[in-house]
């Protein structure tokens, strides 16, 4: 992989999922980035349970390979200080506390741009860095259900809300964050300038919804819940049951509708002006198929699915253009993904102890290639000693900042003192 980012030098100060996200793709586009960790435990991933002992957490190393380890302590002037001079030498720097909560520490925005012109400085919140709810704490579970997300999911008519079953809001703010940090970094190129970027998660989940957002915005329009159907709102655009299995369809079009219709034996749904537009059917151009009776329409297709299996079906409709695949768990399609015979996803292995770490990889490859990343994942203030002797830092001033405590490296942790 072409290592775009070569050069640059990244200060990130986040923690869990949504700024180490960030970092991370920018660690694996090539830059070189220092993870600032408080030195007495390191950031909250790394306590996770290991489900290899020994060794590191996957979580941990999923989100922060790559990465350099600096384990100092920003509540002592000291150590506040000593970021302040790594904010000299670097291009990137990269928070997720709470709006304001690092400023008395002369390590918010405005004090670093002193000390650096031209730094790109990327704040990572849950509500933005303005407003009433600025100060509060963001989540993603709890993001989804103010959005409005919780209340998208699920079928018509329920009630009770249903959040997305994995940390969606935090993977698309680190792949928010990640994208403009890039984009201020071409402005930087140009201009010269810096950018003070204020990234959110609830800007991430509007995102998310961007289609039904953004026609409430624009006309007023209420936002349903469809449960399995697709946005189209095609009849048969949905999720079916078969004989042994579930079939989720996307025949959208009139000519997905009518080949559908044809091989499940219901041809005469497509004459029947009661149930369906036959205008949109039969017009020219394409369209999405329209129902005048949903429920009558999807019962007739619900009888026909259930009398069929569910790979005969998904390979026939497949085969004649209308886009089908079976409902399978996670685990199921990542065993069909790693056999390669009908797909080539670029899996990465990061490196760990002696069992590594397997990934999806960064959702993209250049020159269709194998792509080369960085592995290591540092154990907690593994790198403080050449980062900080890097910047000017004596032996003898490193071992006393070890001894009080306020930088911590292996096997060398001593007790914290007092301010």
């Amino acid at each position: 992989m072409i290592k775009a980012l070569e050069g640059l030098r990244i200060l990130d100060m986040s923690h869990v999922i949504a700024g180490p996200m960030a970092s991370y793709f920018l660690a694996q586009l090539g830059a070189e980035v220092i993870k600032i960790e408080r030195p007495g435990g390191g950031e909250i991933m790394r306590a996770r349970k290991s489900d290899t002992p020994g060794e590191m957490p996957t979580d941990f190393v999923s989100l922060n390979a790559g990465k350099l380890s600096l384990a100092i302590d920003i509540k002592h002037p000291e150590g506040a200080r000593l970021i302040r001079l790594l904010a000299e030498t670097s291009d990137i720097f990269i928070e997720n506390f709470r709006p304001g909560a690092i400023a008395k520490y002369g390590l918010d925005y405005e004090s670093l741009k002193a000390v650096k012109p031209g730094l790109i400085y990327c704040s990572i919140s849950g509500y933005g860095q303005n407003g009433e709810w600025s100060g509060r704490g963001g989540y993603d579970s709890v993001i989804q259900a103010l959005t409005g997300m919780a209340m998208v999911s699920g079928d018509s008519g329920e009630t009770k809300p249903m959040k997305i079953g994995f940390p969606v809001v935090d993977i698309a703010t680190g792949m928010l964050g990640a994208l403009s940090i890039l984009a201020a970094f071409i402005q930087k190129l140009l201009t010269g300038k810096g950018a003070h970027i204020d990234a959110s998660m609830v800007q991430a989940a509007l995102l998310l919804m961007y289609p039904h957002v953004t026609n409430y915005l624009t006309s007023g329009k209420m936002v349903e819940r469809t449960g399995n159907r697709g946005y189209s709102n095609s009849p048969t655009s949905d999720t079916f049951a078969c004989a042994d299995g579930w079939l989720a369809i996307a025949a959208n079009t009139p000519d997905q509708f009518k080949t559908t219709a044809r091989i499940l034996g219901l041809d005469e749904l497509c004459t029947n002006d009661q149930l369906l537009d036959l205008s949109i059917l039969n017009a020219p151009e394409d369209a999405f198929v329209v129902a005048r009776d949903l429920d009558a329409v999807q019962q007739q297709f619900r009888d026909a699915f259930q009398m069929r299996p569910v790979l005969e079906l998904e390979v026939e409709l497949n085969a004649l253009g209308v886009p089908a695949s079976r409902v399978c768990t996670v685990e199921e399609f990542l065993d069909i993904a790693l056999n390669k015979e009908q797909l080539d996803i670029p899996f990465m292995t990061l490196a760990r102890g002696a069992s590594g770490v397997k990934t999806a990889g960064l959702g993209f490859s250049f020159n269709e290639k194998a792509a080369s990343h960085k592995q290591n994942t540092s154990e907690l203030g593994g790198d403080a000693e050449a980062i900080l002797k890097d910047i000017g830092v004596s032996d003898e001033a490193l071992t006393s900042l070890i001894g009080r405590g306020i930088v911590r490296i292996p096997e060398k942790i001593a007790v914290n003192v007092d301010e």
